[in-house]
Formats: C-alpha cells, structure tokens, sequence
C-alpha cells in the first residue's frame, strides 16, 4: 500500500526557508486567500507600475522573490545551486509576456538558445522551456488550425516560426538539454501540435529530447496522445509529454460559448482530474516509447504516479519520468519527492520586475480561485512555524 503521509513533512519541505522567509510565505498566502484584497492588490501594483512610482523594491522584497528566481539567469543561480543541493532541479523560465511584433519574437528565439547554452553542463538545469507564441502570432497558429488560408505575409510568418522552432530543437540536440515546450489555447494548438511532432520525429529517434505539453482538462487529449502513439511505434521515434491541468479554463468556456461550439474543457474539476490521471496512466503502460513530466501541484495524482512507478516496476530515479512543480508553491510535495529519490523540477520563472508582474498576477489570482492550495500551503506553513516556535 502506498505511503499518503509523504508530504506532511513540513522541516523537509521547507528545509530552504529561513524563518523570515518563512514568515513572509504565510503572510503573502494569507493575503492571496483574500479574493477582495488580491483585486485591489493587483489593480494597485498595475497603477503604480504604470505610473512609474517607485514599487518595484517592495515587489522584488515580496511577492517577486517568492515566486521568482530573479531579474536574469545568473540572478537565479544561487537558488538553482541551493535547490539542487537537496536534489530538487531548475527549469529556468523567461517569464515576461511576449509581444506582437517579428523583432520581439526574435528576440524571444535568441534569449531561449541563450538559456539553453547556459543550462549546458550544468546538471541542475536539466530542460530548457518557451511558449508557442513567444516565438509567432497566435493569429496564425489560429488559422493553420482551423484551415483558414494565409495571406502572403502570414506564410513568411510561419516559415519564420518553424525555422524558430527547429534552430532551438537543435540547439537542445547539440547541448544534451530536454526542451518542454507549453500548450496555450485550444484554437491555436493543433498548429503547434503538428509542428512539434515534426521535431519529435526530427530530434527523438535515440532519446527524448523535444516535449510536447498535454492539457489534460481538455477532453480529446487521451485520443489525441493514442493517435500519435500510433505515428510514434510505426515511425519509430520516441515521445515526450509534459502533462498539466490546464490554464485558460474562463477564456476557452467564453469562446466556445460566444462562437457556439461544443467547449473543449472537461464539464467539472472532477471531470479533468479523472482525465489528469488516465492520461497519465497511458503514458506510464508505454514507457518504451513515452516519456512524461508529471506538472501538478495535486497531491493525489502524485501518489498515484508513485504507484504507477511501483506496478511498473520503473525506477524512482529513471529520467523517463519527472514530477515538476513551480517555485513558491507545493514545497511539500517538491522537496519530500526529492528525498524520497524521485525526480523533480522546480519551474523558476524569472525577468525584470516590471515586466513578469503580468505572471505574477495570474498566479496570485490562480491561487486565489483554487481555494483548497491557499488553505494546504497556509496549513503547512502554520506547521513549520509552530515546529520551529515563531
């Protein structure tokens, strides 16, 4: 029988934190589990940001460094190397929102090959990440989706963007490092799907360097993963899976509502968990061909993946498969995983202050509607300050 006592462990979980690191955890999941505060707290950093008034030291002193490795990749290494110290590895993210223009997707390109060279050698930075549309419009991932045509322009534009993809599926190739790259709306995905699973086939014939992200609270994904299971075993190369709930619930009911199609999202939480769960058995009955990175902050699925590991008889270490959570949350789950000699990744978002703050908010108000994290995260916290008497 499994073990469901691993991640009560609260000295283990928050070994890093100092007691004024920890004090301020609480303090900060105090306040985001005020639904009112969080909206005046956002509205206000967006006015004082936007009217240039001097705030960024006490976001940086605060939620910044929370959630938040820091300003650049070298800012983040001290955190890296302490993590990594307990076996807990980095996914250093860029986190700043992309723009709409070629040059900024460019320079999108340029700083995720950067990155990459920089986790070159370095063990505790095992994946490099980006999102689609940091690297092209949504607009055309859009059409190509729904088989619109393109104007000329937009068929430079995708052009441009296969050749992004493919100069950084390279890139990871030659450096040895594994790239995770996320999923976004359901309307732009296909294009993205069909595009990665051109690298997979390209980058994954000896090992599995290319990811493709799986939101598991959209209902067709399981029929989608055994469709291209098929391709996989019948061209023979490997694939990689990064496995999530999911991110755009409101924006994907809204949609399909306005536009009257059938919502893509699964009709309850209830629902996505149980889809979460048989996706991810799917992938564990195929580990010949399959490798995933189990991305949830759930703490049944993580047992669950334990279990699945054991009947499988994998072991805990093998880098076929990977449990990630993102810095400043579920220290619980990370670093008890950690120690029990399973792997795990720590997503670490980073950027200039001002402009990761349109991440943080989401976090913030992510937290807030997930009602049940912010009271296990507060629990946990109260915990460890009632262990160490502060």
């Amino acid at each position: 029988m499994q073990d469901n006592s691993l991640f009560e462990n609260t000295q283990v979980a928050f070994s890093l934190k100092t007691d004024s690191e920890l004090e301020r955890a609480y303090f900060l999941f105090k306040m985001i589990g005020n639904e009112p505060l969080v909206k005046i707290g956002t509205a206000a950093t967006k006015f004082a940001l936007n009217m240039n008034l001097p705030v960024e030291g006490l976001i940086r002193s605060t939620v910044f460094d929370h959630f938040c490795g820091g300003v650049n990749e070298e800012d983040c290494l001290p955190v890296v190397e302490k993590m990594y110290q307990k076996d807990v590895y980095s996914v250093l993210d860029y986190s700043v929102e992309g723009k709409n223009l070629e040059m900024s997707f460019d320079v999108a390109t340029d700083k995720v090959l950067r990155l990459t060279e920089f986790a070159k050698n370095k063990n505790a930075l095992p994946f490099s990440v980006f999102k689609p549309t940091g690297f092209g419009r949504l607009e055309v991932y859009r059409k190509i989706s729904e088989n619109e045509p393109l104007s000329t322009i937009e068929r430079i534009e995708w052009e441009k963007i296969k050749d992004r993809f493919d100069k950084v599926c390279q890139m990871c190739a030659d450096t040895d490092v594994a790239l995770l790259i996320d999923a976004e709306e359901s309307w732009m995905q296909k294009a993205a799907d069909d595009l990665i699973l051109e690298m997979m086939k390209k980058y994954n014939k000896e090992k599995v360097i290319v990811y493709n992200t799986i939101q598991c609270y959209r209902w067709d994904r399981l029929d989608y993963l055994k469709e291209v299971l098929s391709i996989a075993s019948n061209e023979e190369f490997k694939l990689g899976f990064k496995i999530v709930r999911g991110a755009y619930l409101e924006k994907e009911n809204k949609r399909a509502e306005e536009m009257g199609y059938k919502s893509p999202i699964c009709e309850s939480k209830k629902a996505t968990d149980t889809n979460f769960n048989s996706i991810m058995s799917f992938l564990f009955d195929h580990p010949d061909i399959m490798t995933v990175f189990i991305g949830t902050h759930n703490e049944e699925s993580c047992y669950l993946a334990m279990e699945l590991l054991k009947q499988k008889d994998i072991a805990k270490n093998d880098k076929r498969v990977w449990f990630g959570q993102l810095y400043g949350m579920s220290d619980h789950i990370s670093f008890n995983l950690a120690l029990a000699g399973y792997n795990v990744a720590k997503y670490l978002p980073f950027g200039p202050v001002k402009d990761v703050m349109p991440y943080l908010i989401r976090r913030a108000e992510e937290n807030t509607s997930v009602a049940g994290q912010t009271s296990r995260e507060l629990n946990l916290l109260k915990k460890e300050k009632q262990r160490r008497n502060i």
